[in-house]
Order: C-alpha cells, then sequence, then structure tokens
C-alpha cells in the first residue's frame, strides 16, 4: 500500500525558543535541538519546501524580567539577535543530518548568515534547501508570530504550521482548565474575538489577509510535523472559513 501524500508543496514552520531548551531552564539543550532538527528533516525528505521561523524566548525575552528596566525597542534588539542564535544552532544540527540550510536574517549580519531578500529565500527552497529565517521582521515591537506570518505569505506557502506543547486550540488553557474544550477547526476571526492565545492578534490578521491556513499542532510528538502535513486529523485548522467545530 502506498504511503499517503503530504498535501502541501511549501510549508512554513514557526518555533518558539522555548522549544530549544528542553527541560533546562534557559539556554539550549542538544537532545532538544536534534529532535527539532529531525522533525523538520521528516519533512524535507517527504520533498516538501520547508522555511522556519523560530523565537529566542529561551535565551532573552523583550517583555521578561530581566528587560524590564530596558526600553522597549532595545530589547526588542536583544531578543531579534537571540533568534539568531537560534537560528544557527539548528542550521548547525539540520546539516550534521545531510539538510542543506540557509540562514536569512531581517538585520543584516553578513558574516554569519545572508540578508533576507525574498526572490532568494524562494530560489533556495526550489533548489532543495531549508530556509531559516532569523532577526524576526528586524523591527521592535512585532513578534516571532508576525514574522512567521510575514515570512510564510513572502514565499506563498501553502500553509503556516506553529508547533506547540499542546495538541492545538482550545477554548481554555488545557492545563489550567480541565473544561477546556479542544477544537479541531477554528475561523480567523473567532480567535480574534474570543483571544484564543492562537498567535499575536497582527499574525493572525495577516494570514487572514493573505489566505494563508495555519496549523496548530503539538510538535512535542514525535512524527507529529510530518504526519500533520498528510493527516487531517491532527493538531487545528485555523482558516477564514466557519468553524465546525
Amino acid at each position: 500500500m502506498s504511503q499517503p501524500q503530504p498535501k502541501y508543496r511549501r510549508v512554513l514552520l514557526k518555533l518558539s525558543g522555548e522549544m530549544m531548551k528542553g527541560k533546562e531552564s534557559f539556554g539550549l539543550d542538544h537532545d532538544s535541538v536534534h529532535f527539532i532538527s529531525s522533525e523538520i528533516k521528516s519533512v524535507f525528505d517527504a520533498g516538501i519546501q520547508v522555511g522556519v521561523v523560530i523565537g529566542g524566548g529561551n535565551i532573552f525575552r523583550g517583555n521578561s524580567d530581566a528587560a524590564k528596566n530596558m526600553k522597549r525597542a532595545m530589547a526588542d534588539q536583544i531578543g531579534m539577535l537571540a533568534t539568531v542564535i537560534n537560528s544557527l544552532m539548528l542550521q548547525d544540527a539540520l546539516e550534521q543530518m545531510g539538510v542543506p540550510v540557509r540562514v536569512q536574517t531581517a538585520i543584516p549580519i553578513t558574516q554569519v548568515a545572508e540578508q533576507h531578500i525574498r526572490r532568494r529565500a524562494i530560489r533556495h527552497m526550489e533548489k532543495g534547501r531549508v530556509v531559516i529565517f532569523g532577526a524576526g521582521t528586524g523591527n521592535p515591537f512585532f513578534t516571532t508570530d508576525t514574522a512567521a506570518a510575514l515570512r510564510a505569505a513572502e514565499i506563498e506557502a501553502d500553509i503556516l504550521l506553529k508547533g506547540t506543547k499542546v495538541d492545538g486550540v482550545y477554548t481554555a488553557d488545557p492545563r489550567k482548565d480541565p473544561n477546556a474544550k479542544f477544537l479541531p477547526t477554528c475561523s480567523y476571526t473567532r480567535a480574534l474575538n474570543e483571544n484564543l492565545k492562537v498567535m499575536d492578534a497582527a499574525a493572525i490578521a495577516l494570514c487572514r489577509e493573505s489566505n494563508i491556513p495555519l496549523l496548530v499542532y503539538n510538535l512535542a510528538k514525535p512524527g507529529n510535523t510530518l504526519a500533520a502535513l498528510v493527516d487531517g486529523s491532527i493538531g487545528t485548522l485555523v482558516t477564514g472559513e466557519t468553524d465546525n467545530d
């Protein structure tokens, strides 16, 4: 029996920096980085073009206690540099697995990565390279969620994946509310109106305007990343269509 085929040609995967630290309280955990890289490699090996946006919260977050006495713009710039560290770490891990990778940054750091150029990023993916987008949007006051939605729109991704530690979108935080209801589907409008914490409002609005479906799923389960692109029952699909939950 033939294996199910992925539904998508090009995807953008959004990862939080916290996924990189594993059980550590701070920084990078080798096993976690290896696991994430393996999940990305499985998608790449399936012939899907892959872009990645990763946060920097495991190293520095602009709205953290460590930044409370700083000007927001400066704190956010430090946070953007933290995403570059994560991007380079992920690049190294993927390359050790035999996956060709390019890192592009919104802030020019040409000694370690390419400057982000939309057409070049698309060309890299067409040539069979994973592209990791670092430094957010390059501007303070914008989250990496917004950066992911922006890059997904720029590269004309078929879908935006948001890897989390829960199975998808719930009506409340399932870790705090035992009555929280899982939503297999959700509209952009509902996510915004009910503040479901899918992504920040700017990111959701950009996905809605660009008509890019958003799939929120549990990245922590081995094999889930590729399965989410094949099996329609995994995660929560957020689109412009009316909810079916």
